[in-house]
Parts: structure tokens; sequence; C-alpha cells
């Protein structure tokens, strides 16, 4: 007898395969998002000021998808390298933005060394990331931060999980779409051991009920 799949199992192999059937198309309809959206401009020069603050270094943009981004961080001056689980994803960054480093990998379990990351951004990627895994990724993201470093994460704001079946293109997708309420994850954040400095909710062509978290690594 067949199993019954569980709506979330497998849900890495499920994100990577949709982004990578979605890739061309998303990377059409993302190109000029930044060029509208001045809150999330202001949020990404704060980080990058951070970085900098907390004496500089390399930087890590997770779900980084084609590199924009990554590619706009490095236009402020940072040290930065994308990493993302679609390899196509990946490939299209590499074109698009010859001279960075991007690289295949999950964000759940982090290739880096501990402590060898001034800063990290998962923007508009950890919404795929299911709650049983969220705490286990926030501490991925806490071992591989030094004492200090910047964290910023953008996330559609809510309470309640999508399944999305088409986009970008009209192509088929199967993932699924985690709101988070910005306090919640302010609280999961101080539980992983992070300082949370700042929060924002937002309307803006990247989403319409946004949210964006600032924290930090704590010393320990």
């Amino acid at each position: 007898m067949d199993s019954i799949r569980d709506p979330q199992q497998d849900w890495l192999a499920d994100t990577r395969t949709s982004y990578d059937t979605v890739a061309a198309a998303y990377t059409e309809s993302v190109r000029d998002l930044l060029d509208r959206t001045p809150y999330e401009r202001a949020m990404l020069a704060v980080f990058a000021e951070a970085v900098r603050a907390s004496g500089g270094g390399p930087v890590a943009d997770l779900g980084c998808g084609p590199g924009r981004i990554a590619a706009h961080l490095h236009g402020l001056g940072l040290d930065v390298r994308g990493i993302d689980l679609s390899p196509a994803m990946v490939a299209l960054a590499r074109r698009e933005h010859p001279g960075l480093d991007f690289r295949v990998g999950s964000m759940t379990a982090l290739d880096l060394p501990d402590a060898s990351m001034a800063g990290l951004v998962a923007w508009y990627s950890l919404i795929h990331v299911p709650d049983p895994e969220l705490d286990g990724t926030l501490g991925h993201f806490h071992r591989v931060l030094r004492p200090y470093a910047p964290l910023l994460l953008a996330f559609h704001a809510g309470e309640e999980t999508r399944l999305k079946t088409e986009g970008y293109g009209g192509h088929a997708m199967r993932l699924h779409v985690h709101l988070r309420d910005p306090d919640a994850l302010a609280d999961r954040l101080k539980a992983a051991g992070f300082a949370v400095e700042a929060r924002l909710t937002l309307t803006s062509a990247e989403s319409a009920h946004g949210a964006v978290v600032v924290a930090r690594r704590a010393a320990a």
C-alpha cells in the first residue's frame, strides 16, 4: 500500500525542484524590486553599516536566488557570497554576477566554520523552512556568526502556511510558504542566542505584508 505523503515531507527536495523549475522566470520577476523598495534598501544599508562597525569580514546571503541581494551588498562594500539550495539559481547567479562567489548549499546545514561570518542575510528565504526545522536553522546561524555579528531576516508576516503550486511564468511548483509573526520570530531568535535590535513591518513590491528583523549574535 502506498504511504500517504506528509505535507512537510521532503520539503527540501520540493523547494529545490520548484526553484530549479522557475529559476529563469523568477530572476526576471525580481530583477528591479530593490529599485522600488526604499525601506528594504535602507535596512540593507543598516546591515552593511553594522557589519563594518563590528570589524568587517565575510558575509553570506542565504537562499540567495539569482544573487540580487548579494550583488547589492557587494555594491555597499561588503565581502559577500551567496548560498542557495537550487543549482539552477546558483548557475544564474554566477552568470548574472560573475565577480561574486555563489555555491549550492542549505541554510539548514551550513557548510561554514564556526564563528567565521561577519554577517548573515536571509532575504525572503527563511519562509520555506517549516516550524520544526526553524530553531535548528537559527542555531546554525548562531554557530557560524562571530560574536556581535548582525543577522538580517526579511519574510512575509502572518500566522499561516500556504502551499504554492504555481508561480513565476505559470510554472508548476510545490512548496510551502510559512508566514511568521515578527514578535514570535524575535522570541525564537532570543532563545537561539541573539539580541534583537529592530523589527519593521511594511508593504512594498517585495511583500504585501512584509517584515524585517535585525539581530546580533550574543557574545557567547
